[in-house]
Protein backbone atom coordinates (compact mmCIF):
# COMPACT_ATOMS: atom_id res chain seq x y z
CA UNK A 1 0.00 0.00 0.00
CA UNK A 2 1.53 3.28 -0.94
CA UNK A 3 0.55 5.05 2.44
CA UNK A 4 3.95 7.06 2.17
CA UNK A 5 3.64 8.36 -1.35
CA UNK A 6 5.17 11.74 -1.26
CA UNK A 7 2.23 13.39 -2.78
CA UNK A 8 -0.10 11.78 0.18
CA UNK A 9 2.30 12.70 2.85
CA UNK A 10 2.09 16.22 1.47
CA UNK A 11 -1.83 16.88 1.51
CA UNK A 12 -1.32 14.89 4.88
CA UNK A 13 0.93 17.97 6.43
CA UNK A 14 -0.89 20.57 4.87
CA UNK A 15 -4.27 19.92 5.81
CA UNK A 16 -2.56 19.47 9.99
CA UNK A 17 -0.73 22.99 8.56
CA UNK A 18 -4.48 24.66 8.04
CA UNK A 19 -6.10 23.24 10.94
CA UNK A 20 -3.12 23.67 13.25
CA UNK A 21 -3.86 27.73 11.78
CA UNK A 22 -7.28 28.02 12.01
CA UNK A 23 -7.54 26.50 15.72
CA UNK A 24 -4.67 29.29 16.68
CA UNK A 25 -6.69 31.98 15.40
CA UNK A 26 -10.05 31.03 16.73
CA UNK A 27 -11.10 33.89 18.25
CA UNK A 28 -10.76 33.51 21.86
CA UNK A 29 -10.94 36.61 24.52
CA UNK A 30 -7.88 37.95 26.80
CA UNK A 31 -10.52 37.80 29.83
CA UNK A 32 -11.11 36.15 32.01
CA UNK A 33 -7.68 34.69 32.12
CA UNK A 34 -8.55 32.27 34.23
CA UNK A 35 -10.67 30.30 31.87
CA UNK A 36 -8.84 31.22 28.73
CA UNK A 37 -5.45 30.91 29.04
CA UNK A 38 -5.55 27.19 29.54
CA UNK A 39 -7.87 27.11 26.61
CA UNK A 40 -5.33 29.09 24.76
CA UNK A 41 -2.55 26.91 25.49
CA UNK A 42 -4.48 23.99 24.74
CA UNK A 43 -5.34 24.56 21.29
CA UNK A 44 -1.76 25.41 21.00
CA UNK A 45 -0.54 22.14 22.10
CA UNK A 46 0.96 19.58 19.30
CA UNK A 47 -0.82 16.35 17.98
CA UNK A 48 -1.23 14.04 15.09
CA UNK A 49 -4.65 15.65 14.20
CA UNK A 50 -6.00 12.33 12.74
CA UNK A 51 -9.77 13.48 13.35
CA UNK A 52 -9.87 16.50 11.42
CA UNK A 53 -7.64 14.75 8.15
CA UNK A 54 -10.38 12.27 8.25
CA UNK A 55 -13.13 14.67 8.16
CA UNK A 56 -11.40 16.25 5.16
CA UNK A 57 -10.44 13.35 3.62
CA UNK A 58 -13.64 11.98 3.44
CA UNK A 59 -15.45 15.48 2.94
CA UNK A 60 -12.58 15.58 -0.56
CA UNK A 61 -13.81 12.15 -1.90
CA UNK A 62 -17.61 13.67 -1.53
CA UNK A 63 -16.94 17.34 -2.62
CA UNK A 64 -18.14 18.53 0.26
CA UNK A 65 -17.68 22.94 0.68
CA UNK A 66 -14.67 23.66 1.98
CA UNK A 67 -15.48 26.07 4.60
CA UNK A 68 -18.08 24.18 6.27
CA UNK A 69 -15.68 21.14 6.09
CA UNK A 70 -13.09 23.24 8.04
CA UNK A 71 -15.91 23.79 11.03
CA UNK A 72 -16.33 20.44 10.93
CA UNK A 73 -13.08 19.46 10.97
CA UNK A 74 -12.25 22.32 13.83
CA UNK A 75 -15.13 20.69 15.88
CA UNK A 76 -14.32 17.19 16.08
CA UNK A 77 -10.99 18.42 17.32
CA UNK A 78 -12.25 20.63 20.18
CA UNK A 79 -14.25 17.81 20.90
CA UNK A 80 -11.43 15.46 21.62
CA UNK A 81 -9.57 18.27 23.00
CA UNK A 82 -12.46 18.56 25.63
CA UNK A 83 -12.22 14.58 26.07
CA UNK A 84 -8.68 15.27 26.91
CA UNK A 85 -8.19 17.66 29.11
CA UNK A 86 -10.49 15.64 31.39
CA UNK A 87 -9.00 12.19 30.39
CA UNK A 88 -6.09 13.77 31.90
CA UNK A 89 -7.51 15.15 35.25
CA UNK A 90 -9.07 11.49 35.54
CA UNK A 91 -6.29 9.69 35.04
CA UNK A 92 -4.04 12.25 36.83
CA UNK A 93 -1.21 12.53 34.10
CA UNK A 94 1.28 14.75 34.14
CA UNK A 95 2.12 15.15 30.42
CA UNK A 96 0.39 15.21 27.00
CA UNK A 97 2.45 15.48 23.50
CA UNK A 98 5.10 16.03 25.70
CA UNK A 99 4.07 19.12 27.61
CA UNK A 100 2.59 19.55 30.93
CA UNK A 101 -0.98 18.45 30.92
CA UNK A 102 -3.59 21.77 31.70
CA UNK A 103 -4.49 20.55 35.72
CA UNK A 104 -0.58 20.04 35.91
CA UNK A 105 0.66 23.20 34.64
CA UNK A 106 -2.33 25.32 36.75
CA UNK A 107 -5.03 23.09 38.95
CA UNK A 108 -8.04 20.90 38.30
CA UNK A 109 -10.58 23.88 38.59
CA UNK A 110 -9.26 25.51 35.51
CA UNK A 111 -8.97 22.59 34.06
CA UNK A 112 -12.57 21.06 33.98
CA UNK A 113 -13.33 24.87 32.93
CA UNK A 114 -11.53 24.91 30.26
CA UNK A 115 -12.75 21.86 28.67
CA UNK A 116 -16.21 22.76 29.20
CA UNK A 117 -15.28 26.03 27.66
CA UNK A 118 -13.90 23.99 23.96
CA UNK A 119 -17.05 21.70 23.91
CA UNK A 120 -19.01 24.65 23.63
CA UNK A 121 -16.70 26.42 20.76
CA UNK A 122 -17.22 22.87 19.14
CA UNK A 123 -20.92 23.74 19.14
CA UNK A 124 -20.65 27.08 18.32
CA UNK A 125 -18.47 26.23 15.49
CA UNK A 126 -21.18 23.92 13.81
CA UNK A 127 -24.20 26.13 14.76
CA UNK A 128 -22.42 28.06 12.16
CA UNK A 129 -22.96 25.67 9.14
CA UNK A 130 -26.13 26.15 7.31
CA UNK A 131 -26.96 22.75 5.79
CA UNK A 132 -28.49 19.98 7.44
CA UNK A 133 -27.51 21.30 11.07
CA UNK A 134 -29.92 19.47 12.97
CA UNK A 135 -28.05 15.81 11.88
CA UNK A 136 -24.98 17.09 12.20
CA UNK A 137 -25.73 18.46 15.38
CA UNK A 138 -27.53 15.04 16.24
CA UNK A 139 -24.69 12.57 15.01
CA UNK A 140 -22.01 14.95 16.98
CA UNK A 141 -23.45 14.91 20.10
CA UNK A 142 -24.21 10.96 20.17
CA UNK A 143 -20.36 10.31 19.51
CA UNK A 144 -19.67 12.65 22.65
CA UNK A 145 -22.20 10.95 24.76
CA UNK A 146 -20.88 7.63 23.18
CA UNK A 147 -16.80 9.03 24.36
CA UNK A 148 -18.33 9.45 27.53
CA UNK A 149 -19.75 6.10 28.28
CA UNK A 150 -16.47 4.15 26.87
CA UNK A 151 -14.16 6.80 29.55
CA UNK A 152 -16.61 5.28 31.94
CA UNK A 153 -16.02 2.16 31.41
CA UNK A 154 -12.74 2.57 30.99
CA UNK A 155 -12.83 3.86 34.32
CA UNK A 156 -15.11 0.75 35.70
CA UNK A 157 -12.93 -1.74 34.34
CA UNK A 158 -9.69 -0.63 36.14
CA UNK A 159 -8.06 -3.44 38.32
CA UNK A 160 -11.31 -5.32 37.41
CA UNK A 161 -9.84 -8.99 36.92
CA UNK A 162 -13.28 -9.87 35.26
CA UNK A 163 -12.96 -8.02 32.50
CA UNK A 164 -13.36 -10.08 28.82
CA UNK A 165 -12.27 -8.99 25.66
CA UNK A 166 -15.55 -8.24 24.48
CA UNK A 167 -16.09 -6.10 26.98
CA UNK A 168 -12.68 -4.22 26.08
CA UNK A 169 -13.63 -3.82 22.40
CA UNK A 170 -17.21 -2.28 23.23
CA UNK A 171 -15.84 0.20 25.46
CA UNK A 172 -12.75 0.86 23.08
CA UNK A 173 -15.35 1.49 20.24
CA UNK A 174 -17.13 3.88 22.69
CA UNK A 175 -14.35 5.61 23.80
CA UNK A 176 -12.27 5.70 20.53
CA UNK A 177 -14.58 4.52 17.51
CA UNK A 178 -17.53 6.85 17.74
CA UNK A 179 -15.67 10.20 17.21
CA UNK A 180 -13.52 8.47 14.30
CA UNK A 181 -17.33 7.26 13.06
CA UNK A 182 -18.21 10.48 13.68
CA UNK A 183 -15.27 12.05 11.36
CA UNK A 184 -16.48 9.94 8.11
CA UNK A 185 -20.35 10.30 8.49
CA UNK A 186 -20.78 13.81 9.11
CA UNK A 187 -19.14 14.89 5.97
CA UNK A 188 -21.49 12.30 4.44
CA UNK A 189 -24.73 13.93 5.91
CA UNK A 190 -23.29 17.43 5.21
CA UNK A 191 -23.02 16.66 1.39
CA UNK A 192 -26.66 14.42 1.88
CA UNK A 193 -25.11 11.22 -0.02
CA UNK A 194 -27.84 9.28 1.67
CA UNK A 195 -28.43 7.29 4.91
CA UNK A 196 -26.60 4.06 3.60
CA UNK A 197 -23.28 6.05 2.92
CA UNK A 198 -23.66 7.61 5.84
CA UNK A 199 -23.82 4.62 7.62
CA UNK A 200 -20.98 2.64 5.80
CA UNK A 201 -18.60 6.00 6.72
CA UNK A 202 -19.77 5.37 10.18
CA UNK A 203 -18.44 1.52 10.18
CA UNK A 204 -15.66 2.86 8.47
CA UNK A 205 -14.73 4.84 11.26
CA UNK A 206 -15.80 2.77 14.22
CA UNK A 207 -13.44 -0.06 13.11
CA UNK A 208 -10.54 2.08 11.91
CA UNK A 209 -11.16 3.60 15.99
CA UNK A 210 -11.03 -0.13 17.01
CA UNK A 211 -7.51 -0.75 15.27
CA UNK A 212 -6.34 2.82 16.13
CA UNK A 213 -7.04 1.88 20.07
CA UNK A 214 -5.43 -1.55 19.91
CA UNK A 215 -2.21 -0.48 18.27
CA UNK A 216 -2.10 2.33 20.51
CA UNK A 217 -1.99 -0.16 22.96
CA UNK A 218 0.36 -1.52 21.89
CA UNK A 219 2.82 1.59 21.29
CA UNK A 220 2.14 2.30 24.54
CA UNK A 221 4.65 -0.88 25.63
CA UNK A 222 6.78 -0.72 22.58
CA UNK A 223 6.84 2.93 21.13
CA UNK A 224 9.68 5.37 21.67
CA UNK A 225 8.57 7.03 24.89
CA UNK A 226 9.94 10.50 23.71
CA UNK A 227 7.83 9.84 20.30
CA UNK A 228 5.01 9.23 22.22
CA UNK A 229 5.43 12.29 24.69
CA UNK A 230 4.95 10.47 28.16
CA UNK A 231 6.22 7.78 29.58
CA UNK A 232 5.30 4.40 28.77
CA UNK A 233 3.42 1.42 30.72
CA UNK A 234 1.37 4.46 32.79
CA UNK A 235 -2.24 2.18 31.76
CA UNK A 236 -1.23 -1.02 33.14
CA UNK A 237 0.59 0.91 36.39
CA UNK A 238 -2.82 2.33 36.64
CA UNK A 239 -4.83 -1.26 36.21
CA UNK A 240 -6.31 -0.17 32.71
CA UNK A 241 -7.91 -2.96 30.59
CA UNK A 242 -6.10 -3.27 27.27
CA UNK A 243 -6.29 -6.34 25.42
CA UNK A 244 -2.59 -7.31 25.89
CA UNK A 245 -3.35 -7.29 29.62
CA UNK A 246 -6.48 -9.29 29.47
CA UNK A 247 -4.81 -11.85 26.82
CA UNK A 248 -2.13 -12.21 29.33
CA UNK A 249 -4.51 -12.78 32.58
CA UNK A 250 -6.68 -15.33 30.82
CA UNK A 251 -3.81 -17.39 29.01
CA UNK A 252 -1.30 -17.09 31.58
CA UNK A 253 -2.55 -15.92 34.75
CA UNK A 254 0.14 -16.94 37.59
CA UNK A 255 2.74 -16.13 36.07
CA UNK A 256 1.53 -12.57 34.61
CA UNK A 257 0.73 -12.05 38.40
CA UNK A 258 4.05 -12.34 39.43
CA UNK A 259 5.52 -10.03 37.30
CA UNK A 260 3.38 -7.03 37.75
CA UNK A 261 3.34 -7.92 41.31
CA UNK A 262 6.98 -6.46 41.58
CA UNK A 263 6.72 -3.21 40.45
CA UNK A 264 9.98 -2.30 40.11
CA UNK A 265 9.69 0.87 37.48
CA UNK A 266 13.62 -0.16 36.42
CA UNK A 267 12.69 -3.31 35.38
CA UNK A 268 9.04 -3.73 34.80
CA UNK A 269 8.69 -2.55 31.25
CA UNK A 270 11.59 -4.54 30.14
CA UNK A 271 9.72 -7.92 31.62
CA UNK A 272 6.20 -7.06 30.56
CA UNK A 273 8.03 -6.67 27.19
CA UNK A 274 9.73 -9.92 26.73
CA UNK A 275 6.37 -11.75 28.07
CA UNK A 276 4.41 -10.11 25.49
CA UNK A 277 6.78 -10.71 22.99
CA UNK A 278 7.77 -14.72 24.37
CA UNK A 279 3.97 -15.32 24.84
CA UNK A 280 3.02 -14.57 21.21
CA UNK A 281 0.90 -11.65 22.93
CA UNK A 282 2.34 -9.19 21.21
CA UNK A 283 1.89 -11.02 18.11
CA UNK A 284 -2.05 -12.02 18.71
CA UNK A 285 -2.45 -8.42 19.47
CA UNK A 286 -1.13 -6.77 16.60
CA UNK A 287 -3.12 -9.27 14.50
CA UNK A 288 -6.47 -8.15 16.08
CA UNK A 289 -5.42 -4.76 15.22
CA UNK A 290 -4.71 -5.53 11.85
CA UNK A 291 -8.16 -7.48 11.66
CA UNK A 292 -9.89 -4.08 12.68
CA UNK A 293 -7.81 -2.05 9.86
CA UNK A 294 -8.90 -4.84 7.43
CA UNK A 295 -12.69 -4.38 8.59
CA UNK A 296 -12.26 -0.69 7.98
CA UNK A 297 -11.28 -1.39 4.01
CA UNK A 298 -13.86 -3.53 3.95
CA UNK A 299 -16.29 -0.88 4.45
CA UNK A 300 -14.78 1.64 2.53
CA UNK A 301 -15.52 -0.61 -0.42
CA UNK A 302 -19.21 -0.93 0.37
CA UNK A 303 -18.97 2.65 -0.92
CA UNK A 304 -19.38 2.66 -4.50
CA UNK A 305 -20.08 6.56 -5.61
CA UNK A 306 -16.06 7.66 -4.55
CA UNK A 307 -12.50 7.84 -4.92
CA UNK A 308 -11.63 5.53 -1.77
CA UNK A 309 -7.96 6.16 -2.75
CA UNK A 310 -6.72 8.63 -0.07
CA UNK A 311 -8.52 6.90 2.37
CA UNK A 312 -7.35 3.66 1.79
CA UNK A 313 -4.13 5.40 2.14
CA UNK A 314 -5.02 6.85 5.62
CA UNK A 315 -5.56 3.70 7.24
CA UNK A 316 -2.43 2.41 6.17
CA UNK A 317 -0.67 5.56 7.63
CA UNK A 318 -2.88 5.11 10.80
CA UNK A 319 -1.87 1.35 10.84
CA UNK A 320 1.58 2.24 10.40
CA UNK A 321 2.48 4.96 12.99
CA UNK A 322 4.53 4.75 15.15
CA UNK A 323 3.58 6.69 17.94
Amino acid sequence: MPGSQPDFQKLIEFIRDEVNRDLTNLPIPDKPAYFYDPIRYSLRATGKRFRPILVHLVGRTLKADPDSLMKMALAVELLHNFTLIHDDIMDNDAIRHGQPTIHSKWDASKAILAGDGIFTMAQLLLSCIPDRANEVFGIFNQACLEVCEGQALDKEFENDLSIADEQYLDMIEKKTGALLGACAALPAILTNAGKETAENFDQFGRALGKGFQIHDDLLEIYADPEDMGKSLGSDIAEGKQTMMVILARNEFGQEWEKITSDPDPETLMKRIRDFFSKTDIENKTRSMAKLYFDKARDSLHKIETIDREELLKFVHLVEKRTY
